[in-house]
């Protein structure tokens, strides 16, 4: 059974730290890019950051979160992160990873909020509160 698994989400202060895990179980991330995707109460999914299969030679991040999160892979260890610092409570969302093999650019991969990808875990809560 192909599963992807979120962890590492919690409650943290604002200007904290967290990172995220996305590990793959039943098949092999090494020939996937992967996305991160977020979706706040209220609001529409949007892409958060992705990383191309190439050994992560390619990433993107979304605006809002450009120069405070960082991606990146271990694929020995079948596992995605998701750095994230300097959070703010406007980062408070359930963050998801996916995955398909038909979308390899890390462009397309995190348009449209994940539309498209076959993959994806059940999700990490993630709340930035004092």
């Amino acid at each position: 059974q192909l599963q992807l698994v979120e962890s590492g989400g919690g409650l943290v202060q604002p200007g904290g730290s967290l990172r995220l895990s996305c590990t793959a179980s039943g098949f092999s991330l090494d020939n996937y890019s992967i996305g991160w995707y977020r979706q706040a109460p209220g609001k529409e999914r949007e892409g958060v950051s992705c990383i191309s299969r190439d050994g992560g030679g390619s990433t993107k991040y979304a605006d809002s979160v450009k120069g405070r999160f960082t991606i990146s892979r271990d694929n020995a260890k079948n596992t995605v992160y998701l750095q994230m610092n300097s959070l703010k409570p406007e980062d408070t969302a359930v963050y998801y990873c996916a995955t398909t093999e038909w979308i390899t650019t890390v462009q397309a991969l995190c348009a449209g909020g994940g539309h498209g990808m076959e993959y994806w875990g059940k999700g990490t809560l993630v709340t930035v509160s004092s």
